[in-house]
């Protein structure tokens, strides 16, 4: 092969990793218009955040953390009550130590936080289940960087399943068990 046509397969190399880097952030950028910003817990938009005061809900917070620091278990939790008990208070809590956590102590990106996402009825998008896994997902690849990609080709292979009237179940699958999977 001679020198031009070196030169020629590696500028062709180059165009195509920068299509694919383009297409990649493109991706991202519409993820990141769709994700609801507000409806993470350390939002503004939730301002003031909730929190448990010093020496209250103890033994709910105690049994919550072991809960989520057992390896052989599940790490996912659903809180549910009527209005006032303080969900919020608790998941705001839970979420700002997780936040703080890392995955293992040697990696100083991926924490051990994978998402959050607080309902409210004022908001339009914040009280409907439509952005609930494109939110995060978003989430999710921010605090885990190694799946960025497959979420980024996921997304890629099917725009759709960023339109919030994409079935949940579908949304579901493909946005956030898929890639949790890799992890």
């Amino acid at each position: 092969m001679s020198d031009d046509q070196c030169q020629y397969f590696h500028l062709l190399s180059l165009a195509c990793s920068l299509t694919s880097l383009t297409v990649l952030q493109g991706t991202w950028a519409k993820l990141s218009e769709v994700a609801v910003k507000g409806a993470q817990y350390n939002s503004r938009e939730r301002q003031p955040h909730p929190k448990c005061l010093q020496g209250t809900r103890e033994d709910l917070l105690n049994y919550i953390h072991g809960f989520l620091d057992d390896t052989e278990k599940n790490r996912l939790i659903w809180l549910h009550g009527m209005a006032g008990v303080g969900k919020s208070a608790v998941a705001f809590t839970v979420a700002d130590k997780m936040r703080g956590l890392k995955v293992r102590e040697e990696t100083n990106i991926e924490k051990r936080l994978a998402g959050t996402f607080f309902f409210s009825r004022k908001h339009t998008k914040r009280c409907t289940t439509g952005y609930f896994f494109a939110t995060l997902v978003y989430q999710l690849a921010a605090n885990f960087p190694s799946i960025r990609n497959d979420v980024n080709e996921v997304i890629r292979d099917n725009p759709a399943l960023l339109d919030p009237d994409t079935p949940l179940c579908d949304q579901m699958e493909a946005l956030f068990l898929k890639p949790l999977r890799k992890l």
